[in-house]
């Protein structure tokens, strides 16, 4: 044998055991150092299982909550977060799991909470399950200095005085919406049951098409049906994550969701392209998301501003995060409303006595809904979008009396602490709108207990936005109808990127 093949052999097999040292490594050796490390400082933990961790027992836990009947008066935790529940009932507000090889920790008490809210350079972002990207990247995903100069070049799109110029867009869709109800009616005696969720979908749909891309919003109505697509094909494939690289195998469902996201971005880049060449040529800015955010990134064009690539991320997430948030605040409103018709009829009577029958809501009406914005609260309360927040250490940091190594993720339970009779009292699981009838301070007693939008630096750019086009949607929806849940209305709270209802929302309408 030549000495250069015995040369190659030994390359070969130092490469081999490089990386066999390198997966060892990864899979085992700093897990368990990670792992004996917390444990020394007296935090419970569950067993690690190699490579997956607990994300395959999570999921079995998920898929047998959701197979049993549920009411609206049970807790929906067991149905989205089931393995950190039920650690939080045995071991206590602060615990870790296995997320694949990273132990997690999660933290429910308020001050950790708050610190880790606040230290946004110190606690960044985690990287997420990389199929989330396709749909929600950008601002939600970035980090430290990148992070911070798109915020920057993206606020002015949410100033108060922008929203206040999309107001008309938020009555016009929902309008449309609300009398292609009223054409279900046979006659104003006779109720109609319709499964509003497909409804409420196609109305943010609507207005963020209308006030994100203006003229565009034809264009933005596919997009809306590719990522509603992509969404269910990311939840079927999140799944099965435990499987070591399945979004990598050429499978029917994930050449679909590289076709999805190819098509997404052609038209993306068709609608930026458009907007830049009109703007080059002089013509006025538009006064909508996508021109605003153009205008602030020209500004910033010269130290640091966005590359169209960047800008076609944000304008993904502008569609997923705009429309997502406010349409399942919507459906499970109207799910809580029909189950307690007192308040239901204390909103349609504040409706009343603030926009009358037919008057047009203008953005200083519907800020004086107090009723409706104490019912959105405890509805985000109950039902928050987004089940958890997560984060991740990149250096050792200390954490209240903890000391967490680098390498570790904390997870911010938002579904569990929203729900802790420890911060919200032994009626945690009821709704009661009355417990923010003095304002989230005194709600909260202070405590950062309340985060269904995030807090601190990062909470979500689009609060506002939300907010008030959730409640233009509810005072028109009141001032025509009111609602009851259907007999065939089933109660299945699940996860499908957002808090989403499983088998849609069936309502009785009655015609006022």
């Amino acid at each position: 044998m030549s000495f250069s093949v015995v040369a190659a052999l030994v390359a070969v097999i130092a490469v081999v055991l490089l990386w066999t040292w390198r997966l060892v490594k990864w899979v085992w050796i700093k897990p368990k150092m990670l792992e004996s490390y917390l444990r020394r400082q007296g935090l419970a933990g569950t067993t690690y299982t190699p490579l997956v961790g607990d994300i395959k027992r999570n999921v079995n836990m998920m898929m047998e909550a959701r197979s049993k009947p549920s009411n609206l008066t049970e807790d929906i935790t067991p149905r989205l977060l089931p393995l950190a529940l039920k650690m939080f009932n045995s071991h206590g507000k602060t615990f870790f799991i296995w997320i694949g090889p990273i132990p997690t920790i999660i933290i429910t008490n308020p001050e950790q909470i708050k610190e880790v809210f606040n230290k946004v350079y110190d606690f960044e972002k985690a990287a997420t399950f990389p199929l989330f990207r396709l749909l929600a990247g950008g601002l939600a995903s970035y980090k430290g200095d990148k992070w911070a100069n798109h915020r920057r070049i993206i606020n002015p799109a949410f100033h108060l005085e922008k929203i206040k110029n999309m107001v008309p867009a938020f009555y016009h869709c929902s309008s449309e919406v609300v009398c292609q109800w009223e054409r279900l009616f046979t006659d104003k005696e006779s109720p109609c049951e319709v499964d509003v969720w497909p409804w409420l979908v196609n109305l943010t749909a609507d207005v963020i098409s209308h006030t994100a891309f203006g003229s565009s919003y034809k264009e933005g109505q596919r997009i809306f049906q590719l990522q509603g697509e992509l969404a269910e094909l990311i939840a079927q494939a999140f799944k099965k994550s435990y499987i070591p690289g399945l979004r990598f195998y050429p499978t029917k469902s994930n050449r679909r969701m590289k076709a999805i996201d190819r098509e997404i971005n052609i038209i993306l880049r068709g609608i930026v392209s458009k907007r830049e060449k009109a703007r080059e040529a002089g013509e006025a800015a538009n006064n909508d998301l996508l021109g605003i955010l153009l205008e602030s990134n020209s500004e910033e064009s010269q130290r640091n501003g966005m590359s169209v690539d960047e800008v076609m991320k944000e304008c993904k997430l502008f569609y997923f995060a705009g429309q997502e948030t406010t349409s399942v605040l919507l459906v499970w409103t109207m799910v809580l409303l029909s189950h307690h018709q007192d308040w239901q009829a204390r909103a349609r009577e504040e409706v009343r006595q603030i926009l009358g029958d037919n008057n047009k809501p203008d953005i200083d009406s519907l800020s004086n809904l107090k009723v409706m914005t104490m019912i959105f609260y405890e509805v985000l309360r109950l039902y928050p979008p987004v089940a958890q927040l997560k984060r991740a250490v990149n250096k050792e940091m200390k954490l209240g009396e903890l000391t967490l190594p680098a390498g570790v993720h904390v997870y911010i339970p938002t579904a569990i602490v929203h729900r802790d009779t420890e911060l919200w009292g032994d009626d945690a699981a009821d709704f009661k709108p009355e417990r923010f009838r003095d304002g989230l301070s005194k709600a909260t007693k202070n405590q950062v207990s309340f985060f269904p939008f995030g807090w601190g630096p990062r909470i979500c750019i689009g609060q506002s936005f939300a907010l008030l086009e959730a409640k233009m949607a509810m005072a028109l929806i009141l001032q025509r109808f009111s609602f009851e849940l259907s007999p065939s209305y089933v109660h299945a709270p699940q996860t499908v990127m957002t808090t989403r209802p499983q088998f849609g929302a069936h309502l009785i309408l009655h015609k006022l």
